[in-house]
């Protein structure tokens, strides 16, 4: 199943109309239908905005499995609690480590946004 399948999928299940869903994450019908075709992808801000509005994950929604954690390290309890710990924390990671949490902390400054302008 592709991305453009998976996103029919919850268009279906949300009850909603590929018009509808156009409008309300702002994407032309021309892009849906380019995806649809195969001619391009959603960007990576676009899929997490789709991924973020039908409340899916990033993973299932491109490619189509849930990310199954391999374990759980418990035994580190030192917490980030001031700027020189963030900065020596950010640091410490690798650049694509460092990425992650930088988009992590777009999407959810993007999702409280999203969620402060709920009526």
């Amino acid at each position: 199943m592709s991305i453009y399948e998976r996103i029919e999928l919850l268009i279906e299940h949300a009850g909603m109309t590929k018009k509808a869903f156009c409008l309300e994450l702002g994407i032309s019908t021309g892009n849906l239908g380019d995806w649809k075709r195969g001619k391009s992808t959603p960007s990576t801000n676009k899929l997490i905005e789709i991924a973020a509005f039908f409340d899916t994950s990033l993973d299932w929604l491109m490619t189509g499995q849930e990310k199954q954690a391999e374990y759980i390290r418990e035994d580190k309890v030192d917490y980030v609690t001031g700027e020189e710990d963030w900065d020596t924390f950010m640091h410490s990671l690798t650049e694509s480590e460092r990425a992650l949490v930088r988009e992590y902390i777009e999407f959810t400054r993007w999702r409280q946004e999203k969620a402060d302008r709920k009526p």
